[in-house]
């Protein structure tokens, strides 16, 4: 079994030990040290001097160059780290292998953002007050980033703040989830490795709310970067000291429309990939489709039998298609939501029963009460609910309802159906004949409403964590 330690700059002794359980059959695959308040402004002190020490700052070549190594590490044992990913965090083994191809061009892309990284020319002389002048802008770094994170994409999460941090010429200090904190602990020594120093990332986890929230809060923190529920996050944000940005991504209940046109060879294999993937634990999951009632029943069934057809069980198994959900905690809730539901009225298609402990059914819910907890809030589990409608555009309404809204998707074959929905959903991102979950990671990704704040993809993310400083040049030869 493996130990982790604290990744500080500085060598130091930890007060205790997290063990760190695989969510599928519960056994311990490692332990972790944990930070201590001491040891969390050790790593605050450390980060801060860096930056405040121009002279230490990273060159963008020196950032690529630990970026393209970091890359290339992980390809090399993106077996590996793939198998550890899923052992951890519980997404199957062959989705944790996307996750980490994804991670390797994430690299590649914040080396692209830098290399073309670029300010403005302002321009002057065009009056009395600006004649011999000239003006220009330079990025640099924001100053120190903290960087908190969620479990359902262990290694790629991290590489979206961890990753644009360096890119961007911040010391990030970066806490995972703790139950998934193996991935980031992995990645950030492989940053290590690649030649970036300490001082520039360092990693801890914490058994302390109060000490996370000293992390968080500390006025040396420029930048806090959140992945996470809305209920943490909105409550750290309100604590942050004054001047600190910040960028928070939660969650929402993503809608999908499905028009009586759609073509259901198609879509049902992609709402059936996009609701229960990695067992609904993505916060764009499919979860709410509004179907034309001349064709939802028969939607809803056939999305049911899919999911039937999905192995569930060991997320290292090359076989699975869903695993557990993180904890057990969780299937409990969601086993709750769902009968809580069928109490109200709603039809049970598939699944709406516990496979174990850890593991549960790929459920279809047909017309769910509008006032349900699994039509109200995100359910974050192997469940979609499809209702039955009447009319599209109340149906829209409807999907505009609640306080979050994030990605959504129409399915139709009318261009002007498309353009209708398009305009009247409320969401960040609307796709078109495609699932909601779908993301890569050059692309902005921003929760609206309690949904979140500001907007994540590593481009977005390297500019947020920079200033773009002016330089005016006042001469009689301008």
């Amino acid at each position: 079994m493996n130990h982790y330690s604290l990744l500080l700059a500085q060598d130091c002794v930890a007060d205790g030990q997290i063990e760190v359980n695989s969510p599928y059959d519960l056994s311990t695959i490692a332990t972790i040290d944990y930070a201590n308040s001491d040891q969390v402004e050790q790593a605050l002190q450390t980060a801060y001097s860096v930056f405040r020490d121009k002279r230490k700052w990273l060159t963008v070549k020196q950032r690529v160059d630990v970026l393209e190594k970091a890359a290339d590490n992980i390809h090399q044992n993106l077996d590996q780290l793939a198998l550890e990913a899923a052992r951890e965090g519980g997404k199957p083994l062959n989705d944790s292998i996307v996750e980490l191809n994804r991670a390797v061009d994430g690299l590649k892309l914040a080396i692209e953002t830098i290399r073309s990284d670029m300010g403005h020319v302002i321009p002057m002389g065009g009056d009395a007050y600006s004649a011999n002048r000239a003006a220009l802008t330079q990025k640099e770094p924001i100053g120190v980033v903290v960087a908190v994170s969620a479990f359902n994409h262990p290694f790629n999460l991290i590489v979206h703040q961890v990753a644009a941090a360096v890119a961007a010429g911040c010391p990030v200090i970066v806490k995972p989830a703790e139950t998934t904190p193996i991935s980031c602990m992995n990645f950030v020594k492989v940053l290590h490795e690649s030649g970036l120093p300490k001082e520039f990332c360092q990693a801890l986890v914490v058994n302390d709310l109060n000490v996370a929230e000293q992390l968080v809060t500390d006025h040396r923190v420029a930048f806090f970067s959140f992945i996470g529920s809305a209920k943490v996050g909105w409550m750290l944000k309100s604590k942050l000291t004054p001047g600190a940005r910040c960028a928070l991504e939660h969650g929402g209940a993503a809608p999908a429309l499905v028009y009586a046109d759609a073509d259901l060879d198609t879509t049902l294999p992609l709402l059936a990939k996009g609701g229960f993937y990695h067992a609904g634990q993505v916060c764009v999951s499919v979860q709410r489709i509004f179907a034309d009632q001349s064709i939802a029943r028969t939607l809803a069934q056939q999305l049911a039998d899919f999911g039937n057809n999905m192995a569930i069980g060991d997320p290292t198994n090359a076989d699975t298609d869903i695993g557990p959900l993180i904890l057990p905690r969780e299937v409990d809730r969601v086993h709750q939501w769902i009968q809580e539901a069928i109490d109200q009225g709603a039809e049970c298609l598939s699944g709406g029963k516990k496979i174990s402990d850890t593991c549960y059914q790929t459920t279809v819910l047909f017309n769910p009460s509008p006032v349900s907890k699994v039509s109200q809030l995100e359910i974050f589990g192997p469940v979609i609910c499809v209702y039955s409608c009447n009319d599209m555009d109340a149906a829209i309404e409807q999907a505009n309802s609640l306080n979050v809204a994030f990605q959504a998707a129409v399915f139709t074959k009318d261009i002007d159906t498309a353009m209708h929905a398009y305009k009247q959903l409320d969401a960040s991102a609307v796709m078109l004949n495609d699932h909601t979950a779908f993301r890569i990671d050059g692309m902005p990704f921003a929760g609206l409403r309690e949904s979140g704040l500001g907007v994540g993809g590593i481009p977005y993310t390297i500019e947020d964590m920079q200033i773009e400083k002016m330089l005016v040049i006042k001469s009689e030869f301008l």
